[in-house]
C-alpha cells in the first residue's frame, strides 16, 4: 500500500485535478501534476501513479474533442514516438532520477527557445514543412513521456508551430495522448511502476480526475485563442526550468 498523510492526500486531489484541466483545456498544467507526485513519492515510482489518471482523463478528451483531431499532423509523430519510448525504456536503467530531470529540462527549453525565435523572425522554412522536425519531436516526446510523463511541454512546442486553433490543438493532442499512453502502459508495468498499490491509489483519485475534465472544458471555451497560445508556452516554460534546477 502507499500510504499518504492528510495533507499528502491534499495536494495529491490537487494534482489529480490538474491532470483533468490539463486533458480539456490547458495542456501544460498536467506538469503541475508531475511535480506534485515527484515530492510525494520517489519519481521513478511517481511516474507509475501517474500514468494511468493521464489514459482515464485522455479517453474523456478524447470523447469530447475526437472530431477536432488532426491526424495528418498525428500520423507524421507516431513512429518516432514509440522509438523514444523504447529509447526511454533502455535508459531508465542507466540514468538516475536526477540526470533523466535535468535533460529533460535541457530537452524542452531548447525547443522552446528554437519555436519562439521562428515565431518571433518567421524566416526561412516553416517547422511544418522541416523534414526533420517531426521526427525529432516524436523521439524526444517519447524519451521524455516514458521517463517523467513531460512529453506535454514538447507536444505544446509542435502544435503550436502547426498553428492550430485551440479546438484542434487541444482535439489532437488528446488522440495523440491517448494512443500514447496506452503505448507506454506493458513498459510501465514491466518496469514494476505500474502495480496494484499505484493502481488502488490510482482509484481513489479518479474521481478528482473527472472533475478536473469538466472544469478543464469550461476554461477552453472561455479563453482566447492567443492568450491559449501564451498560456500554453508559459507552462511550457516554466516546466523545463523545474525540471532542470528540480
Amino acid at each position: 500500500m502507499i500510504h499518504l498523510e492528510p495533507w499528502q492526500w491534499a495536494l495529491a486531489v490537487i494534482a489529480a485535478l490538474a491532470i483533468g484541466i490539463s486533458k480539456t483545456g490547458i495542456g501544460g498544467v498536467a506538469m503541475l501534476a508531475v511535480v506534485i507526485f515527484a515530492q510525494l513519492l520517489p519519481a521513478k515510482q511517481s511516474s507509475g501513479v501517474v500514468l494511468p489518471m493521464l489514459v482515464l482523463a485522455d479517453v474523456v478528451a478524447v470523447t469530447l474533442y475526437r472530431r477536432h483531431a488532426q491526424w495528418n499532423y498525428l500520423w507524421k509523430l507516431f513512429p518516432w514516438t514509440a522509438a523514444g519510448v523504447v529509447a526511454g525504456y533502455f535508459a531508465l536503467g542507466h540514468i538516475d532520477d536526477h540526470q533523466a530531470k535535468v535533460l529533460i529540462g535541457v530537452i524542452v527549453l531548447g525547443m522552446l527557445g528554437l519555436h519562439l525565435w521562428r515565431r518571433r523572425h518567421a524566416t526561412g522554412e516553416e517547422p511544418e514543412r522541416a523534414w526533420w522536425f517531426a521526427p525529432v519531436m516524436g523521439l524526444l516526446a517519447g524519451f521524455t513521456t516514458l521517463v517523467a510523463n513531460a512529453a506535454g511541454p514538447l507536444m505544446a512546442i509542435y502544435l503550436l508551430a502547426m498553428r492550430l486553433p485551440k479546438l484542434a490543438y487541444v482535439g489532437t493532442g488528446a488522440v495523440y495522448f491517448m494512443l500514447m499512453n496506452w503505448f507506454k502502459v506493458p513498459f510501465m508495468v514491466k518496469l514494476d511502476l505500474i502495480n496494484g498499490p499505484s493502481l488502488w491509489l490510482n482509484l481513489w483519485l479518479a474521481p478528482a480526475v473527472l472533475i478536473g475534465t469538466l472544469l478543464g472544458k469550461k476554461i477552453l471555451a472561455g479563453i482566447d485563442q492567443r492568450r491559449f497560445e501564451n498560456l500554453a508556452l508559459g507552462l511550457a516554460a516554466l516546466a523545463g526550468v523545474k525540471l532542470l534546477f528540480s
